[in-house]
């Protein structure tokens, strides 16, 4: 048996008890942190809770080595992943290979940025179109693709949800205001008129914490805040229900006159 775990968004508490309980019935522990990271816990912290030991593996071990899947061929395997299994295509090729293998396998499912990041916006989720993910710039790497899903999504009034970029084996995540610096520099090379400092934006940062912050202003507004520690993203919104306005204005510290317009 092979069990995906889905560990939430940010401590130890957010596994729910039938992955607990996947957990205990386990011969091996393993879990990944380079597609994402818990940031109010430590795999100390969810040992105790489970009363079992976790053995972390790198992308390599999961994704060239197979490690998950060969042992699940002799043994029962709980593998925990940041956030909700399946997610990520590097669990999905998982799953693939998994049945494939003929091995059985069990999805416990968790809390997941792509539905706490539109409902804790307190935009409607429905009115949502394709997610997108904006990458640390390189040397000759600068995608545009991020822009386009945007302008695609305002092309039909959905709102984007916008996940920025995760690095944990370098320790680097992307902040809020360096996602916004990336879109308005493509703004800058298209000059589509698309991403403009004065268009509402919504920057999210520590989702799933007791202490989540979601702020809502225009662009330049936004640029030189401090939202504080990982992780962030950010929603570019469409055209707004006036439920949803009154939402950004009360909870996210929108200007009122959204709620005009």
């Amino acid at each position: 048996m092979l069990y995906f775990i889905g560990l939430g968004l940010y401590d130890e508490k957010d596994i729910s008890l039938k992955g607990l309980e996947a957990m205990k019935v386990a011969d091996v522990v393993y879990a990944e942190f380079y597609t994402a990271r818990l940031f109010g816990t430590t795999i100390s912290a969810l040992e105790e809770l489970s009363g079992c030991e976790i053995k972390i593996l790198t992308r390599e071990q999961v994704e060239e080595e197979n490690i998950p899947l060969n042992e699940a061929k002799i043994k029962n395997v709980a593998f925990l992943i940041a956030g909700d299994p399946l997610i990520a295509t590097t669990h999905t090729d998982m799953m693939i290979e998994a049945k494939k293998m003929d091995l059985e396998t069990q999805v416990i499912h968790s809390s997941s940025i792509l539905s706490a990041g539109p409902g804790i916006s307190g935009l409607q989720a429905y009115k949502f179109g394709k997610v997108t993910t904006i990458p640390f710039p390189e040397e000759n790497y600068f995608p545009h693709s991020p822009y386009h899903v945007i302008k695609n999504n305002l092309e039909q009034d959905f709102h984007t949800l916008v996940l920025l970029d995760i690095r944990a084996h370098e320790d680097r995540y992307m902040t809020a205001n360096q996602g916004l610096e990336y879109l308005l520099k493509v703004e800058n090379e298209r000059g589509e008129g698309i991403i403009r400092e004065d268009i509402i934006a919504v920057a999210l940062a520590r989702v799933g914490s007791p202490n989540p912050l979601v702020r809502a202003d225009k662009i330049k507004n936004l640029l030189n805040e401090d939202f504080g520690g990982p992780l962030h993203s950010l929603i570019i919104p469409s055209k707004l229900h006036f439920l949803e306005a009154e939402y950004l204005v009360a909870v996210a510290g929108a200007p009122e006159e959204i709620l005009e317009e």
